[in-house]
């Protein structure tokens, strides 16, 4: 962890840092630790230039939809499958965690994707056809989206429904209660 926060030191931009634990000795003025922070708020932000993750599928996808270059550092699981997507796709730097501390490599990374302006690019040009991220929402209709349709269909049906046993009563009684004619 110290050459991590020495790393961001060596940093000029400011540097967010979700971390718990005793503070570093080589934090940086430019570091700000927090216990917690919105992710997706945070990705969002039009400031932010790079985001630091284990590869997980939701700080994938954020990360994606806000067209946010990646340095990852996958530990387990599906972490390194995601980020070697993204990798592929020139939108990721991968590390390994016996390599973080090696020869400045975390430093090294972090200034090739905020320096090599094609990281972003290709980050933004994924974002915007992400379509599989999209609601559906934005291609329905408006009578759709409100369920008009359904809510008309369902009170056709009622209102069908009440008629018909209206109806149907209303020739039982007529039929049950007729009065009978005498002849004479």
């Amino acid at each position: 962890m110290h050459r991590i926060a020495a790393a961001f030191a060596k940093l000029p931009q400011k540097v967010i840092w979700r971390y718990k634990g005793s503070r570093p000795d080589t934090l940086g003025n430019n570091t700000l630790l927090v216990d917690w922070m919105p992710q997706n708020d945070l990705l969002g932000h039009p400031k932010i230039k790079v985001f630091v993750a284990h590869g997980g599928t939701n700080g994938v996808q954020e990360a994606l939809y806000h067209g946010v270059p990646v340095v990852g550092i996958p530990m387990f699981f599906d972490q390194y499958d995601n980020l070697l997507r993204l990798e592929d796709r020139g939108t990721a730097k991968i590390l390994t965690l016996s390599t973080v501390d090696k020869d400045n490599n975390f430093l090294q990374a972090l200034r090739l994707v905020l320096n090599e302006p094609s990281y972003r690019m290709n980050m933004q040009r994924l974002h915007k056809g992400a379509a599989h991220l999209k609601p559906a929402s934005l291609r329905m209709s408006w009578y759709s989206y409100h369920s008009v349709d359904v809510a008309l269909f369902l009170g056709g049906a009622v209102l069908l429904m009440f008629l018909t046993t209206f109806f149907l009563i209303r020739c039982l009684c007529n039929a049950m209660c007729k009065p009978k004619i005498k002849r004479e």
